[in-house]
């Protein structure tokens, strides 16, 4: 069985399209979307509107999370002060796509679950705690087994942080997706990930990336 999981799409139709047409190539038997839908691209409505209609189950994430429940944002914005300049912009973009989404679409990200169970996989956009807090690659085993570990399943999933790689820990498997849009990786390709027989590999596509506007 073929698993695929799209991540932290931000929005970005030129991103999305190229990993579409790479999902035809590689035909999974299931799609899941691991959350950040919308925020920050230029399309953010028709991102949703075509996510609904593929009707792939996922995640909210944390920028989902920032447009159907704004005070998210400040409730993690008090915990980085000096950060607060970012977070007034953040903000004014997130109102943008919140009126452009109108209450419609946004009753539908509020509805999305923080965990999806797929055994043998469990999917979280950052950590079965929170949307918004997640471990680094960089991380010790010891954090990545008390963070997954709870989801019981032998393959976590994450995205949020953009920045894919896998990693084996005790017995379990704990792999980040990457991103859509926006790898911080070092490798600027549409980033998605693909679980063949339990077995999972990053897929990397290409995108012109400048395109989008």
């Amino acid at each position: 069985m073929r698993i695929a999981i799209v991540s932290d799409i931000h929005g970005n139709r030129t991103a999305f399209d190229a990993v579409l047409a790479d999902l035809r190539r590689t035909s999974p038997d299931l799609i899941l979307h691991g959350g950040d839908l919308a925020d920050s691209g230029a399309n953010p409505v028709e991102i949703v509107d075509r996510i609904r209609d593929l009707g792939w189950q996922g995640v909210f994430g944390n920028t989902d999370e920032m447009l159907f429940r704004p005070e998210s944002l400040q409730e993690f914005a008090s915990q980085s002060p000096p950060m607060q300049p970012l977070f007034a912009a953040i903000e004014e973009m997130a109102a943008a796509t919140r009126e452009a989404l109108a209450e419609e679409r946004l009753t539908w990200l509020r509805g999305l679950p923080r965990i999806q169970i797929h055994s043998p996989i469990a999917l979280v956009h950052a950590s079965p705690q929170s949307p918004w807090h997640a471990p680094a690659p960089e991380a010790g085993d010891a954090e990545l087994e008390a963070v997954y570990r709870p989801l019981g399943q032998p393959t976590a999933i994450y995205g949020h942080i953009h920045r894919s790689y896998i990693r084996s820990v005790a017995g379990m498997t704990v792999v980040n997706s990457g991103s859509v849009s926006l790898s911080y990786d070092g490798d600027r390709r549409a980033a998605y990930l693909l679980l063949e027989n339990g077995k999972p590999a990053i897929r990397r596509v290409e995108c012109d990336l400048d395109r989008e506007t």
